[in-house]
């Protein structure tokens, strides 16, 4: 079964800026066309950020990515970060998302976090295309919100999640007028506002009839942990 370049590619575009991704940045935009799963319109989307990728300093881009993604948690790529619930269902969690990408084949580090959104895009892009839209739509709650944050700041990666739902069939988010980008976040640290600001339903991943890795479908509502707990350059397995 070929992997799907695809997510492989979207899964690459999202981690931490580093002159290997630079050096591939004009790859991965012949990976996503001849790969075909994209229209030209989301294919279109994604080459402002292809183009930054290649040819801005990378101490910039750096910079800019720290500042988007590692000092809110509202635009955290840890999935599980933006599910309300206890602490102690988000480590069971974290169990069994680690358990579906053993059984499927996906060794992660004892270090890395299994709900690193290209960490789950680089599995989903070893699996089946209906078991990886099946687990992407469980998700789309949190891709469809990331997408519209990051629509409001103007943001280049919020091509990325268009692409990415694109792959699940799910509609894009209508792009909002962009907010003062001056306005402070939410306190990466103030759970009774996060509370109040991110209440979103329960991930329920898992194959369902799609699959055959053999892992119950879990449901489970996690409380965000405090962002130095996160490790979100660490780079999916191989």
């Amino acid at each position: 079964m070929a992997d799907n370049l695809t997510l492989k590619a979207l899964s690459r575009l999202l981690l931490y800026p580093e002159a290997a991704l630079q050096d591939a940045a004009p790859h991965l935009a012949e990976a996503l066309t001849e790969d075909g799963r994209l229209d030209a319109a989301t294919r279109l989307g994604l080459m402002p950020l292809l183009r930054s990728l290649a040819g801005e300093d990378l101490y910039d881009l750096q910079e800019a990515y720290v500042g988007l993604f590692d000092r809110t948690r509202r635009l955290s790529l840890h999935l599980f970060e933006h599910v309300h619930g206890e602490s102690r269902d988000r480590g069971q969690a974290m169990v069994d998302l680690a358990a579906l990408y053993a059984q499927g084949g996906l060794a992660i580090d004892a270090n890395e976090l299994p709900d690193f959104l290209p960490l789950f895009l680089e599995f989903l892009a070893t699996r089946p295309e209906a078991e990886a839209q099946g687990l992407l739509a469980d998700v789309d709650h949190i891709l469809a919100t990331l997408e519209e944050r990051l629509s409001e700041r103007g943001s280049l990666y919020a091509a990325v999640l268009t692409a990415v739902r694109h792959l699940a069939g799910a509609e894009a988010v209508t792009a909002p007028e962009a907010k003062d980008r001056a306005a402070p976040d939410l306190d990466a640290l103030d759970l009774t506002a996060l509370d109040k600001e991110w209440e979103e339903t329960a991930v329920t991943f898992g194959p369902g009839d799609a699959a055959s890795c053999g892992v119950d479908r879990f449901r489970t509502q996690l409380r965000a942990a405090q962002r130095d707990a996160r490790h979100p350059a660490r780079q999916p397995a191989a």
